[in-house]
């Protein structure tokens, strides 16, 4: 008869594989991920985006109902292939979304150079993140209910901001947001890595949306404090 501390044994070592399949999985998908964006950013550079600057809240309405349509999408079908389909398309369409500020990123003189470091600020910040979850097996599930309510703020802020147009105030809740999302990659790697969180497309649009956000936000504080205008 096996003794308890055997079968506890045993069933740490079945959850810990089990979280490396998903950690393994998710990060695959991840990679994949990156080609529809990547190809939606090229084709949302060569968009015109008038009618989105001149009605920005509808533009934002719009947007906001397709993702969550997507999103509904994904949560449904997570355990299909068509769940990664859907997950694609949103990435895809992410991708197109980011047309506008590498739009405004490239009519600076050094908007290349930004976007670069962006990107490469982003990549750092989350394999160092993702590090830190993976091989310290730190629980940082006590960051939940702070990123929640730091998100909740965020999302208030930004939509007062679309009537008054603070500078000041869009520069302050960029830095906030990379803050904010950086911790949600630890959030979401530790869920992962804790067996919170067992399927692979659900753990990979956490993530990818964290990445998406950190990204933007880095390139928005890199455009307010480093870019060089004609």
């Amino acid at each position: 008869m096996q003794s308890d501390y055997q079968i506890n044994a045993s069933n740490t070592a079945v959850l810990t594989d089990s979280a490396h399949k998903v950690l393994r999985n998710t990060y695959m998908l991840l990679g994949l991920t990156m080609i529809p964006t990547v190809i939606g950013a090229v084709a949302g550079m060569s968009m015109n985006f008038a009618w989105a600057a001149q009605h920005p809240i509808m533009f934002t309405i719009g947007a906001i109902a397709a993702m969550m349509g997507l999103f509904m999408g994904i949560q449904a079908n997570r355990n299909s292939a068509l769940g990664v389909v859907l997950l694609l398309v949103l990435t895809g369409l992410m991708g197109v979304m980011l047309g506008p500020i590498l739009q405004l990123a490239m009519h600076l003189r050094n908007g290349g150079q930004l976007v670069t470091l962006a990107a490469g600020g982003t990549g750092i910040i989350f394999l160092t993140l993702a590090g830190v979850a993976t091989t310290t097996k730190k629980d940082f599930s006590f960051l939940g209910n702070f990123l929640l309510v730091g998100l909740i703020l965020l999302i208030v802020a930004s939509l007062a901001n679309m009537f008054f147009q603070i500078p000041a105030l869009s520069l302050a809740m960029s830095g906030v947001a990379v803050l904010l999302f950086s911790g949600f990659i630890l959030f979401d790697v530790s869920r992962i890595v804790q067996g919170g969180e067992t399927n692979y497309v659900m753990a990979t649009l956490a993530i990818y949306l964290d990445i998406y956000n950190l990204f933007v936000n880095l390139l928005q504080l890199l455009m307010a404090l480093m870019g060089e205008r004609d």
